[in-house]
């Protein structure tokens, strides 16, 4: 089970998400960092433990306010052992492309919210610096129909993001994982919910390959032996 600490930047901070009300994030105050600099949390997640990746939302770039493209970088060249997953709002194969070139070794997240079409994921089907993100909130689906009923366009890697549980506390969306219908050999990653150990090995059992969590690593819900067990 791999678990994938997320930052969520917006403002130039690391903020605290809670049930995908973007509006209402505020920097996060957090014992793992003396400030919600990005830098400083990245530090702290990673004095935790040795985590290998960390999902990046640049909330600014996804709501067309801006971006973190200076940040991202000082992160990148700060930490270069850690490999991160940025998610940019990326609209189009285009623009995904770019930021492929751009970004150089790090990850493109591709944001079901975000992209226009399905056509984006046709042209990156075999990019192995790209992961779809498959968006909800609630019951509705983030994102052209076309993406979640064709998983045969889906990378080899796959977010199943469930906003209204990010920060909640509500466990993860075992349903919705369920029912995802994946293509052969594809590796699911759940997002939203997580709130513990006993959570991480519901979701192993599940088939799942890994978990994105933020808020469960900040209140110390998960220790580093924990994480260090799941790993093992």
């Amino acid at each position: 089970m791999d678990v994938i600490p997320v930052i969520d930047l917006k403002g130039g901070a690391v903020v605290r998400a809670r049930l995908g009300r973007r509006e209402t994030y505020a920097p996060i105050e957090t014992p793992l960092a003396a400030t919600s600099a990005p830098l400083d949390v990245v530090a702290g997640l990673l004095a935790l433990y040795p985590f290998r990746a960390i999902y990046a939302a640049d909330l600014d770039a996804i709501e067309r306010r801006g971006d973190h493209g200076a940040v991202l970088r000082a992160l990148g060249a700060a930490f270069p052992g850690v490999e991160f997953w940025i998610d940019a709002g990326v609209a189009d194969a285009t623009e995904a492309k770019a930021r492929l070139r751009a970004c150089g070794r790090q990850i493109v997240v591709l944001g079901s919210e975000s992209l226009k079409d399905e056509a984006t994921l046709s042209e990156l089907k075999s990019e192995a610096r790209a992961i779809l993100s498959l968006d909800f909130k609630g019951d509705r689906f983030l994102g052209p129909p076309a993406i979640l009923a064709t998983p045969a366009l889906w990378p080899a890697r796959v977010i199943a993001m469930t906003l209204n549980r990010v920060g909640a506390d509500a466990g993860p969306d075992f349903d919705r994982l369920a029912s995802l219908r994946r293509p052969a050999g594809a590796a699911l990653y759940a997002a939203g919910g997580v709130r513990g150990p006993d959570d991480l090995a519901a979701l192993a059992r599940a088939g799942v390959r890994g978990a994105l969590v933020a808020t469960a690593l900040h209140d110390g819900r998960l220790t580093a032996s924990d994480l260090a067990a799941v790993r093992a």
